[in-house]
């Protein structure tokens, strides 16, 4: 019988920021947007004193502190390696995993219930997470996704469960179905909810007795596979890697608004250079460079502008040079003075594996010589942590770089931020 697991790290953003800070644990964390906006991830402990997702820190920054709340600029590269030490133990413990985001994972669990039971299996990874990464997951068992996820949201709402839940059964499936609003179902949305709530679906059972076909024919194909998913039949196919994306986008908001060209023009640099690392770690060459600027849309007495320019490539290309020279070239289509900027961003689009790409008989092709090895070294050099390369476009000093005035130290991948035990 197929069995999938659903690991996913409980409070994933705030349990990384206590994950060297003892200090912190039982007292309120939150982890703030860029420019340190709004709040992004909570603690339990900030759930319960009724800190919102989305809600401007600004507002509620007074009181939160005055209650010993702690909170943090969102630090990416921390998240990112200790997903991937969470992810690598996974992997050591199922036959395959599938890394469904950042704090989330699917196990295949064929053949490990011929070995022992599906819930001491889920307390093993439970206990082994946290004792080589330190972070606390929940694990969802059952014989679709859609029923894992919803083991998962049991495992995270009932403590009594001990963070783990078995859906094997299907009278278990209906007993916890019957009791979980229909918006906990995976997939099913704000609006789609809405839908539903009219019609007098309410929980996940309701949703799981419509008929599939007429779930098809009123609502989309999607909404069908979930309700078949919720009786017990397989629809979602694994995924042993990701698929690859049809678009790039690399965009900040200012930490500063921009007046001056050269400012801006050096952030436009430096999002088309991230871009192009992307794309070069797809292994996938673009042909289309887009690149935007805006002013705040909720800005008063001043003016409001906002525009984008495409500029496409003769030939595919993955070389950070030819991407920040056509947004480059976009940028100056599209600049205009007197204005107060507040965000700009690349987007890279119109994807082509290497080597696949067809040229017209009357077009002129000048590849790059040793483009590929070259960006091979510089992509080496930067994932290496001992340094970095970049173009000098990319300015130096960096005005406009968005605020991160709560970021924590980047404990495990800087060696002059690695914790010293006195």
């Amino acid at each position: 019988m197929i069995s999938y697991a659903l690991v996913d790290c409980n409070n994933f953003y705030a349990s990384c920021e206590r994950l060297f800070r003892p200090d912190l644990r039982g007292r309120p964390v939150v982890v703030l947007s860029n420019n340190d906006g709004c709040v992004v991830a909570r603690s339990a402990e900030a759930r319960a004193m009724g800190i919102r997702m989305g809600e401007p820190y600004f507002k509620i920054m007074a009181e939160y502190e005055r209650a010993g709340g702690m909170a943090f600029s969102s630090n990416y590269t921390l998240y990112a390696d200790i997903s991937s030490r969470v992810m690598r133990v996974l992997e050591m413990l199922a036959p395959a995993v599938e890394v469904y985001s950042i704090d989330e994972a699917f196990l295949d669990l064929t053949g490990v219930a011929n070995a022992m039971e599906l819930v001491a299996f889920g307390k093993q990874v439970r206990a082994r997470v946290e004792q080589w990464v330190g972070i606390t997951v929940g694990v969802g068992i059952a014989p679709t996704k859609t029923l894992a996820k919803l083991a998962n949201y049991a495992a995270k709402k009932w403590p009594a469960t001990g963070g783990v839940v078995d859906l094997s059964a299907r009278n278990r499936q209906r007993r916890l179905m019957a009791i979980t609003p229909v918006e906990e179902v995976w997939g099913i949305g704000r609006r789609l909810t809405r839908q539903l709530v009219a019609q007098g679906v309410t929980t996940a059972l309701d949703l799981a007795k419509v008929p599939p076909k007429l779930a098809r024919k009123q609502f989309s194909v999607v909404l069908e596979r979930t309700i078949m998913e919720l009786n017990g039949i397989a629809c979602i196919p694994w995924e042993d890697s990701p698929a690859p994306k049809k678009q790039i986008i690399n965009s900040r908001s200012f930490g500063e608004r921009v007046t001056e060209y050269q400012p801006m023009r050096e952030a436009v640099c430096q999002y088309a250079s991230r871009a192009a690392e992307k794309l070069r770690q797809q292994r996938q060459t673009c042909r289309l460079v887009q690149v935007f600027i805006r002013t705040s849309p909720f800005a008063e007495n001043e003016p409001r502008y906002s525009n984008h320019a495409s500029v496409e490539l003769t030939l595919p290309t993955a070389d950070t040079r030819d991407m920040v020279a056509a947004a480059v070239r976009g940028l100056e289509a599209i600049w205009k003075d007197g204005c107060r900027y507040q965000k700009a961003g690349v987007m890279l689009c119109d994807f082509w594996p290497p080597g696949t790409y067809q040229p017209g008989l009357f077009e002129q092709v000048n590849e790059r010589l040793h483009s590929v090895e070259l960006m091979q070294v510089m992509d080496a050099i930067n994932q290496s942590r001992r340094g970095r390369l970049f173009l000098a476009g990319e300015g130096i000093n960096k005005p406009w770089q968005m605020k991160r005035a709560r970021l924590s130290p980047a404990y495990t991948t800087r060696l002059g931020d690695i914790p010293v035990v006195l």
